[in-house]
């Protein structure tokens, strides 16, 4: 099965701590990687997780808020030093051009490459981008700036070969692909192989969900169904539901009963408030709604 993976980079909140880096991850699909959201430092996390920075080709920003924003400047000079030649595309709210452009101008003057920036309306759900392997889509978010999520769903893969039976009729190389695609295959005797006989169905696409900063927001689930990863962030306790409700965040029950509400496979919570010491009490609110709940930490990596 090819390669769909989840690396958290930081799962902390806009104040600095010492147990948590700010919010980001990296989506490997097929070995290509996106960046969802850039705090300072994540560079150095991307390093520690020995992620490739030649295979970094889009970085997806929710929003304008420096625990999520002020770390692209660093990877951009960095791939610069490092004599990147191929573009790299930014994507993120209105403003983010206005925002990003001037850095570049001042820190990273002669860059070896191009940065394509693209603003996007965070109010729609749709798609941005897509190649061979994946779609995403943005998800509307509510937070006290213009924020979305992204939604990254695999495209179809091609069926399994059964490589007994290339064997067996003795299948040259060159026409695996086209048996891949459905055809079938001819022997020379005339003999006529179903592509049935050939191949075992496809893995089901695999999708990945990433809901930052934002209030309680039900109706985003009509956009979740069935994802196979939900990320939502949990920042307060169900104990300060005022406060997240004040801060246009969401609580660890809200999060779940969005992943339940969504039918997803598994949650994953982050975006902690800095005043816990110890996340576990927020995992099990969530998982007495959700139980396939998992608290989000740096350096773990999620396979789906």
């Amino acid at each position: 099965m090819e390669k769909f993976e989840v690396t958290i980079l930081g799962c902390g909140c806009a104040l600095p701590t010492i147990r948590h880096f700010g919010a980001s991850q990296v989506v490997n699909i097929h070995e290509k990687l996106f960046m969802v959201d850039c705090a300072e430092a994540t560079q150095l996390q991307f390093r520690r997780n020995r992620l490739k920075f030649n295979h970094l080709g889009h970085i997806f920003i929710t929003h304008l808020h420096g625990d999520h924003f002020f770390g692209v400047i660093g990877i951009i000079s960095t791939l610069s030093l490092l004599g990147r030649t191929s573009d790299l595309h930014v994507w993120g709210p209105t403003g983010i051009e206005e925002a990003l452009r001037p850095q570049i101008d001042i820190f990273c003057p002669g860059l070896s490459y191009s940065v394509e920036i693209h603003p996007l309306d965070t109010k729609t759900h749709q798609m941005v981008f897509e190649d061979r392997s994946v779609e995403v889509y943005t998800i509307p978010l509510r937070h006290r700036v213009p924020c979305c999520g992204y939604l990254f769903k695999e495209k179809p893969l091609l069926p399994h070969i059964l490589r007994d039976m290339i064997n067996a009729y003795d299948i040259p190389v060159s026409q695996i692909n086209n048996i891949k695609l459905g055809m079938d295959y001819t022997c020379p005797d005339g003999t006529v192989i179903p592509f049935t006989r050939l191949t075992t169905p496809a893995d089901p696409p695999r999708s990945f969900a990433y809901c930052s900063d934002t209030v309680y927001k039900p109706d985003i689930t009509q956009y979740l169904q069935g994802v196979d990863l939900l990320y939502h962030e949990a920042t307060f306790s169900d104990e300060e539901e005022q406060a997240a409700v004040r801060f246009y965040h969401s609580t660890a029950s809200q999060a779940a009963t969005i992943a339940r509400d969504s039918h997803a496979r598994q949650l994953c919570i982050g975006h902690f408030s800095s005043r816990y010491e110890d996340e576990n009490f927020l995992l099990q609110q969530a998982q007495a709604i959700f139980p396939n709940t998992v608290l989000a930490r740096e350096n773990l990596v999620i396979r789906l």
